[in-house]
């Protein structure tokens, strides 16, 4: 979550003053002036500014807030009104979402007549699709550059998301907010209606519906420059105040078998990746559904986990497995980059020399007529032991698929793999890897990192009425189709890892229907109550997780973002082994048995019977999760073009309301009679205190006398 500085500071004789007439107020019992000029709208997720080496891209207001006059624009025909015509700029454009588009906000980037932009929730979304994100993403950042495989870069020959309109990465002088609350929106609509909505062609009449956004940014320019601020403040000032912090979370790791990360693994002990990534985005701050594009990879890739567990002889297996989720990966793989880095630098107990093979999970919910399509490296293919090593992966992955609703395909050789967090690995080292995804070339999500990446995208529909356990139960089309994934994932990695017998593996569809209620429906349900830490309990919400990347905070303890820990509960619960140890003996790992071997975690436990109280436990797992920053960052190499330099820019309020202006007219005559009144206040004052003595004077009789 990023940072909010501390409200600026207010002269001490003001301060004094507002006190005072704030205790004055609670005192008559009176109500805030505020509350009754403005109307605060409290559903809205903000643009907000983020840097990296080069520019800077998103949105703010001026300092104090951007005000304009409502204006709603529902169709094409709407625009010249708020552009050209309407008399009472700036506008405040209430925008449908529909025309929310990269075409209309650079047309109201060029306009002075614009202060801001609310965009209302279009449901349902556009059918013909929308992406903010660029058609080819992280361009630069993968295995394909200048300097390697230069005839894949770029996209070249594949756009994989050719609906992408890169309006995530422009650069706007003005906020804008998006309404979640429908009831919110149908306020502002009634306030324009009443004040504002022109008739016959005149200009509406005084008082007007007005809207105030405000969300100043402190960094600028670039994160060179926001950095560089950073480090003055910390060096030199009393009370540093960061303009910006890093985009920064953690990547969750896993093994079959234990690894002991006390020192390097032995050479001869290869290790079998499977990868997923844990973020998204959208044109929003905090704003990342990512059912498609993030959740029904991950979600596979657990259940395969915890499928592969039950097997029999996991712990015999010739080679070990490592079920790897990257954060950061949608701004130019911040997670795959920093392990990429701790791998070859010794800070990792996995080298990468270890890594026998690699299967990624990119996005698997959208199978048209069941098909999975295998993605492969041209490149390293080139170098025939890896390709000899491709090949028998691919045919295992064949194998895995019979007797699976699973039509798994091939795609061509000569084609690029699509942007995936294996192309960082690829970057250093040849390594034989598949990547598994439901397109064949262009994206079938059309949705990709936006706002409409929701459940209902994937097909996860719900019977009405049912209870909270009822739906966290109910097996939807989409939890019936990642299993299948899963299976063909668990199977292939059992038979990479040096198998051969997959005939008990088989995915828990139950498993899979809850992971996906909880990551996409409600965090807040039974089953997430019962298997995190108490410590994280704060982070269940009777919504779903968002999976924007949180802003580390510099000089601050960190936790793991609402999504990370709730993916560290899960595969702890599928994967780990509950052991018999206090609360103390759990929490404290020197004390546990082979420390180095796994990780320990208190959980909060089931309800006891009839009870409200629960009853908490001990979790052995193999998990580890460490910092996901990018090794620019550690490097101080802030304007580097090898590793990700997003940073994220620091604010102190962010908020928007409505309310009503008056004309121009009207507020000069109020202060005219402001002044006057004034002025007589002065002059009364002076009057009074001249004469004080005559009208003051106290009447008194010196023989001792009353005077009446």
């Amino acid at each position: 979550m990023a940072a909010a500085g501390e409200k600026r500071g207010i002269l001490p004789g003001w301060r004094s003053l507002g006190a005072a007439l704030a205790l004055l107020a609670a005192l008559c019992g009176g109500n805030s002036v505020e509350r009754k000029i403005y109307v605060p709208l409290n559903s809205t997720a903000p643009c907000v500014r983020l840097l990296n080496a080069t520019h800077q891209i998103g949105c703010q207001s001026s300092r104090n807030g951007d005000t304009g006059v409502i204006h709603v624009v529902e169709r094409e025909e709407d625009l010249p009104w708020v552009l050209e015509t309407g008399p009472t700029p700036p506008y405040m454009v209430l925008l449908e979402g529909h025309l929310f588009t990269k075409e209309t906000l650079l047309k109201f980037k060029e306009s002075p007549r614009i202060s801001g932009i609310a965009v209302m929730y279009s449901k349902p979304p556009p059918a013909e699709g929308f992406s903010m994100d660029l058609p080819c993403p992280n361009d630069g950042f993968g295995a394909y550059t200048s300097d390697h495989g230069s005839q894949y870069s770029h996209c070249n020959g594949t756009l994989w998301n050719p609906l992408g309109s890169g309006m995530s990465y422009e650069d706007f002088h003005f906020p804008v907010f998006l309404l979640q609350d429908e009831n919110e929106t149908e306020v502002i609509k009634e306030c324009y209606m009443k004040h504002n909505l022109p008739g016959n062609g005149s200009a509406p009449q005084y008082p007007l519906c007005a809207m105030q956004l405000i969300s100043p940014m402190h960094a600028v320019t670039s994160t060179v420059t926001c950095m560089r601020r950073n480090s003055i403040q910390m060096s030199f000032s009393i009370n540093p105040e960061a303009v910006c912090d890093t985009l920064t979370d953690y990547n969750v790791w896993s093994t079959v078998k234990p690894v002991n990360i006390s020192g390097p693994a032995p050479p001869d002990d290869q290790v079998v990746i499977s990868a997923a990534r844990l973020d998204g985005r959208s044109f929003f701050w905090n704003l990342a559904p990512s059912a498609e594009s993030t959740v029904s990879a991950l979600v596979t890739q657990l259940a395969a986990a915890e499928a592969i567990h039950k097997a029999p002889d996991s712990q015999a297996l010739p080679r070990n497995i490592m079920f790897s989720f990257f954060q950061g990966e949608v701004f130019d793989y911040i997670g795959s980059s920093r392990m990429v880095y701790d791998m070859e630098k010794g800070k990792f107990p996995i080298r990468l020399n270890n890594i026998h093979s690699f299967v990624e999970l990119s996005q698997v919910a959208l199978r048209n007529n069941s098909e999975l399509w295998v993605h492969t490296d041209p490149i390293s293919r080139s170098n025939e032991s890896v390709n000899t090593e491709v090949e028998q992966l691919i045919k295992y992955l064949k194998n895995s698929s019979v007797g699976t609703n699973v039509t798994l395909q091939e795609n061509d050789q000569s084609q690029p793999l699509p942007p995936a967090s294996f192309q960082r690995f690829l970057r250093v080292r040849h390594i034989p890897g598949v990547v598994l995804t439901d397109h064949r070339r262009a994206y079938s999500n059309k949705y990709y990192n936006s706002m409409y990446d929701t459940p209902e995208s994937i097909h996860m529909n719900y019977p009405s009425g049912l209870s909270k356990d009822e739906a966290l139960n109910y097996v939807t089309e989409a939890a019936q189709s990642l299993s299948e994934v899963a299976t063909l994932l668990a199977r292939t990695l059992y038979l990479q890892a040096g198998g051969n017998n997959t005939a008990g593996i088989q995915a828990d569809v139950k498993s899979v229907t809850r992971m996906l209620y909880g990551f996409l429906v409600m965090s807040n349900n039974s089953w997430f109550q019962s298997i995190i830490k108490p410590d994280w309990k704060g982070n269940l919400e009777n919504k779903p997780p968002q999976y924007y990347v949180t802003a580390s905070l510099i000089g601050r303890t960190q936790s793991p973002n609402p999504p990370t820990s709730f993916v560290i509960a899960v595969l702890a619960n599928l994967t780990g082994q509950v052991v018999n140890y206090t609360k103390e003996g759990c929490q404290s790992p020197d004390n546990a048995a082979e420390p180095k071997l796994y990780e320990y975690l208190w959980v909060q436990g089931p309800l006891n019977d009839n009870s409200t109280t629960r009853a908490p436990y001990c979790v052995r797992t193999t998990l580890r999760s460490y910092l996901a920053e990018s090794p620019a960052f550690e490097l101080n190499e802030w304007d580097s073009t090898e590793y990700s330099t997003w940073t994220e820019s620091r604010w102190k309020e962010i908020r928007a309301r409505i309310f009503l202006v008056p004309s121009y007219e009207l507020e000069v005559i109020t202060l005219i009679v402001g002044i006057a009144v004034l002025l007589l206040s002065f002059g009364a004052t002076y009057f009074i205190n001249a004469k004080a003595d005559i009208l003051f004077t106290s009447v008194q009789d010196s023989s001792g006398s009353v005077a009446y």
